[in-house]
């Protein structure tokens, strides 16, 4: 018993001591972002984030626009209030689904392989060599990577939100047989602007999230073949963690500020 609280004890100051580090390289990366961005580098992690990860957003939201209206229309048809599907769904993915489903999304497709990126070139001490020229590696290796997801996930949350919506009423209207004049007509009464801006607001928080975990996982990783693996894995569990804790923190602000 004394083992078992001794040793659950230290796994806890291990983890808070993680936690206190990852906060100290956070603090480290900020004067970086104010100098020296190299524009050609933020512009090629783009393309590999953002457009990358376009596909499987585009995917991801077809589909879950389509199952969204098929769950609502077994509780709203017998209320005889089919009609409020649309800015239902409308506002469940600008506000929620969008934001953290493609967040989800782009750990899958591209935070982990930041993480594995970055951790081959710690234990290949590619890293090291970098140091070695007198070249900042963090400055070269994360502050293009954090700023390029800081970019691209708002713009895959908008197009998450047009394509999960635009499958929403084709299934609505042609499908289930909803009339598409009243369909558009109750979201544009009843929609606000802030039910638009809420979700792109926690999308650039979300990206700064998951890059920073990311690229702080790949940075420090140790122990080889084995590492880099381990170091991925935790890069996207912890990644995948912080989306629905923080989805929950800025959800209850936003209630507190009426948005």
């Amino acid at each position: 018993m004394l083992y078992q609280i001794g040793k659950s004890t230290l796994n806890l100051v291990k983890l808070i001591e993680g936690f206190g580090a990852f906060i100290v390289f956070q603090i480290q990366l900020l004067p970086l972002f104010f100098k020296n961005l190299r524009f050609k580098l933020i512009f090629k992690e783009i393309g590999i984030i953002g457009i990358g990860t376009t596909g499987v957003v585009v995917l991801t939201a077809f589909f879950t626009g389509m199952v969204m209206v098929i769950q609502l229309y077994s509780g709203f048809h017998q209320f005889g209030i089919d009609a409020f599907i649309g800015y239902t769904v409308f506002l469940s993915i600008a506000k929620e689904l969008g934001p953290v489903f493609g967040a989800l999304m782009l750990v899958s497709r591209a935070v982990s392989a930041m993480a594995a990126e970055l951790g081959t070139m710690r234990v290949t001490e590619q890293i090291d060599a970098i140091e070695t020229l007198a070249l900042d590696s963090k400055e070269i290796l994360i502050i293009p990577k954090i700023i390029a997801t800081i970019i691209s996930l708002p713009i895959l949350v908008i197009i998450f939100d047009f394509v999960g919506n635009i499958s929403a009423f084709f299934i609505s209207t042609y499908v289930l047989e909803i009339n598409p004049i009243t369909y558009q007509n109750i979201i544009m009464q009843n929609l606000l602007f802030s039910d638009i801006y809420s979700g792109v607001i926690k999308a650039f928080i979300f990206g700064y999230i998951v890059s920073s975990i990311g690229t702080y996982m790949g940075y420090i990783t140790s122990g080889g073949a084995k590492g880099v693996g381990m170091a991925t894995t935790k890069a996207v569990v912890f990644a995948a963690v912080a989306i629905f804790m923080f989805n929950y923190l800025i959800s209850s602000l936003f209630l507190m500020l009426g948005w």
